[in-house]
């Protein structure tokens, strides 16, 4: 270390004869503390290591605003949404033109089946049919007079009723249907006077269903009665045809 600052210090003194300007005398800093009378300057150090990064800075000022680009691709279709509040219901428009004509439909079948008979001899047999052959009604002839039974030709619903006069006699008679007693009426007959008795019933008829009135029970209860200012009647007709 000695030998290399002796080495600088001649470096650095003039060499002899040669002439040097006079110079005013330089005012000696005083060395750093701590630090040798000979001190000459060392060779360069190598770099130092990076140091540690310093914090983020804080965020710039936003910068103006860019360009619209260019529109991107279509995406997938989303899912269906909620329905939304029905609005309020607009005013009324005006009306249409009206539409042309159209062609004559094929006219409504009409179906009918009624009738209406009344008993003319006070004669009746308990226990079969009773034959009522005063014809009122009858246009259809689906009433067999000469069995006293009523003949379903169109299936539907039936409407029956009868009115009886009641004379010298108790009277029991049932209404039946397919041979089956489907409605029962009663009458006690009083001394020295004539009695009315009667009944109506709703019934579904199939095709060749039969319907008709008939005395049950012994000889003393056929009080049926019929003259020529007393009647005892039998009716029936259609409500309504079945559609199947």
């Amino acid at each position: 270390m000695l030998l290399l600052q002796a080495v600088l210090l001649l470096l650095v003194l003039p060499s002899r004869g040669q002439d040097t300007p006079t110079k005013e005398p330089e005012v000696q800093l005083p060395l750093p503390k701590g630090v040798c009378t000979g001190w000459v300057a060392g060779i360069p150090g190598h770099p130092g290591h990076n140091g540690t990064p310093g914090r983020d800075g804080r965020d710039g000022t936003p910068g103006e605003k860019g360009e619209k680009g260019d529109a991107g691709l279509v995406g997938p279709k989303g899912d269906t949404g909620e329905t939304g509040v029905t609005g309020v219901e607009g005013p009324r428009g005006f009306p249409g033109v009206q539409g042309r004509k159209g062609e004559p439909g094929e006219s409504a079948y009409v179906y009918r089946s009624a009738f209406s008979v009344g008993l003319e001899t006070r004669v009746t047999v308990p226990n079969v049919p009773i034959r009522f052959t005063k014809i009122f009604y009858n246009q259809q002839n689906h009433y067999d007079d000469t069995t006293g039974k009523f003949h379903c030709n169109i299936p539907g619903l039936y409407y029956f009723s009868y009115h009886i006069t009641v004379y010298h006699k108790d009277v029991k008679v049932s209404l039946y249907k397919k041979d089956k007693a489907v409605l029962f009426t009663f009458d006690k007959y009083q001394d020295q006077d004539v009695d009315q008795a009667s009944g109506s019933v709703l019934l579904h008829l199939e095709m060749g269903d039969q319907v008709w009135l008939q005395v049950y029970g012994e000889g003393e209860n056929n009080g049926l009665y019929a003259d020529n200012i007393n009647d005892s009647t039998f009716t029936g007709f259609l409500l309504y045809h079945d559609t199947n």
